[in-house]
């Protein structure tokens, strides 16, 4: 029987709150009432100053206050402004552009890339495979769009990525599926902080070469909404030229967002950009992504795209804007590396961090540990397989503060 009144369950699993909004609501409230020094909010998935304030960068500010009327308030093409979609290839791929041919469409933020490649790249009642530690909402994409989320082991025992697992699941769903979509997020995973390897992404092309010698269609999304905060904008740029590897009938389409990059979360605009082999290919997928846009959102917010344009035709402002950010960057490796050294001291086992907003503790009852650590004012998401703790939302000194307390809640 459903659940509903007058609304269609329509196969879906749509829960009274949102998780990880309502955990964040139980630490504001707490905030609110015994003050910002007593609770650590380790819910929250933006980048906040040691105060707690939302950390946005005053280079990107000033480009947004400098905008005129038409600037913000006229509709974007459905692609998006000609101007942005250059811009946002130079902002994602950097000096290591690959070979082929590439095309870019506007989305609003992330999510926007995962809806349309999701639609487009699969059929209905698909399993679109990612690694068994992944952001929550991938499954609520898919699920809305009547396909499911299937899993492959991310680690292996020795905590490296795990290529076997990763290659017996894209066997087992292509063997009794068309297509498939593999959504592969890295550098700085959410939610554990795992950048895949130059030596892991070799064997994943491999893989992919492999399976792709059937026939079958293949679309690899490489979510990158954290990239510019995992290290060097360079550094972790260098495993994007290895897609141009792939063979035909594997497009590799990178989701690109604004959010975290510039800072302009509310502004919910990004970029799916694939490397295809073929014209033909890159000009379908353009075609396809706007018609899906279309039929759901129509365009991207205008404004993040001017900003965008702009500081990418000013080479004297992208060099600002870039000296800004690493600054915010540092602050948010010195809090992973206090957390990974507080935990090592402690003996609570994490799992393996490189870099970005997030890191996971791998426990057995996640739900009942977040619990036990409301109870001493310490707010954290329970996942299926651990907790999520956002360093990018507390200082230096709750990072160091609060492995004890975990490894006490285990």
């Amino acid at each position: 029987m459903s659940e509903f009144i007058l609304a269609r369950q329509n196969g879906r699993t749509i829960p009274k709150e949102d998780r990880i909004f309502g955990i964040s609501n139980r630490a504001k409230a707490a905030i609110a009432e015994k003050g910002r020094d007593k609770v650590v909010n380790g819910t929250i998935g933006a980048l906040l100053d040691d105060e707690g304030g939302l950390v946005v960068l005053q280079s990107v500010d000033e480009v947004f206050r400098q905008l005129e009327p038409n600037d913000y308030a006229e509709y974007a093409p459905i692609g998006g402004t000609a101007p942005f979609r250059e811009a946002v290839k130079k902002a994602a791929f950097g000096d290591h552009v690959p070979e082929g041919f590439i095309e870019a469409v506007a989305t609003p933020g992330g999510t926007g890339s995962l809806r349309n490649v999701i639609s487009n790249y699969s059929e209905p009642g698909d399993s679109v495979l990612t690694s068994d530690w992944h952001w929550a909402p991938y499954g609520t994409i898919a699920g809305e769009i009547g396909r499911k989320v299937a899993v492959f082991e991310m680690f292996t025992k020795d905590r490296e990525f795990n290529v076997g697992s990763f290659r017996a699941k894209c066997s087992e769903l292509l063997a009794v599926q068309n297509s498939l979509v593999i959504i592969l997020n890295t550098p700085a995973h959410n939610p554990t902080g795992y950048s895949l390897t130059l030596e892991d992404w070799d064997a994943v092309i491999d893989v992919l070469k492999d399976e792709a010698a059937g026939g079958k269609a293949i679309a690899l999304l490489v979510d990158a909404a954290y990239i510019d905060f995992a290290g060097d904008e360079e550094e972790y740029r260098r495993f994007i030229p290895k897609l141009s590897a792939l063979p035909e009938n594997v497009l590799s389409i990178v989701a690109y967002s604004l959010s975290k990059t510039f800072t302009l979360y509310g502004a919910r605009c990004g970029a799916m950009i694939c490397v295809a082999k073929t014209p033909e290919i890159a000009a379908e997928f353009r075609r396809v992504c706007e018609y899906s846009s279309r039929g759901s959102w129509s365009n991207t917010a205008r404004i993040a795209q001017v900003i965008l344009s702009r500081i990418y035709s000013d080479s004297e402002l992208l060099e600002k804007v870039n000296a800004e950010r690493k600054k915010y960057r540092d602050m948010l490796a010195a809090r992973g590396r206090a957390f990974g050294e507080a935990a090592a001291e402690c003996g609570l086992e994490i799992v393996p961090y490189d870099a970005g907003f997030f890191v996971s503790v791998p426990c057995d009852d996640p739900d009942a540990v977040s619990r036990r650590l409301e109870e001493q004012d310490v707010f954290l998401v329970p996942l299926a397989k651990g907790i999520r703790v956002s360093v990018a939302s507390i200082p230096e000194s709750a990072c160091r503060r609060i492995p004890p307390m975990i490894k006490a809640a285990l």
